[in-house]
């Protein structure tokens, strides 16, 4: 009998000792596979890293040339109050021109009624004209005419005295 309970515990300690060596091969490759898991944890943590370091350089890239873009937009913006500054000007001297146009015109029309009163037949004598009435009154301007019959005549009586020889720079006509 103590044979028989030497073999059975012989065999039950050989049942027991391979289940433990079953649970350890488990015990292995479970440590193996949780090994492989970390790993590829850390390569995957690599990757996450590495990603957000292009996330973040990107943004950096994105912030930059947003920045670029606001200094362009203000750039257009000032350049385009310059140019409604200078239009601004340019309508100011376009509207003095045709103010000075229109003065020049209203003064060529009153200048060509005041001179329409002097006519000249082909031999440079001048013809009496009638007064017009209504926009230019007759003016008799004594002097300018003796002056205008005396050319016309050849006459010298109304010539040009040279000032007499003086002290003085002043010319008497």
């Amino acid at each position: 009998m103590v044979a028989a309970e030497v073999r059975s515990l012989a065999q039950r300690s050989a049942t027991a000792a391979k289940e433990i060596k079953g649970l350890i091969s488990d015990s292995v490759d479970k440590v193996d596979a949780g090994a492989r898991l970390v790993d590829q944890a850390g390569v995957t943590m690599d990757e996450i890293v590495t990603s957000v370091q292009r996330v973040t350089d990107i943004m950096g890239e994105i912030s930059s040339a947003s920045a670029e873009q606001t200094r362009g937009i203000e750039q257009i913006n000032m350049a385009i109050t310059e140019m409604d500054d200078v239009t601004q000007q340019n309508a100011a001297l376009v509207e003095q021109a045709a103010a000075a146009a229109q003065s020049m015109q209203d003064q060529a029309r009153h200048l060509s009624g005041v001179v329409s009163i002097f006519r000249l037949d082909g031999t440079g004598v001048a013809l009496p004209v009638a007064a017009k009435t209504g926009t230019v009154a007759a003016v008799r301007i004594p002097v300018a005419r003796k002056t205008l019959i005396a050319r016309a005549t050849g006459s010298s009586s109304l010539a040009v005295k040279k000032p007499a020889a003086g002290n003085d720079d002043w010319e008497e006509f």
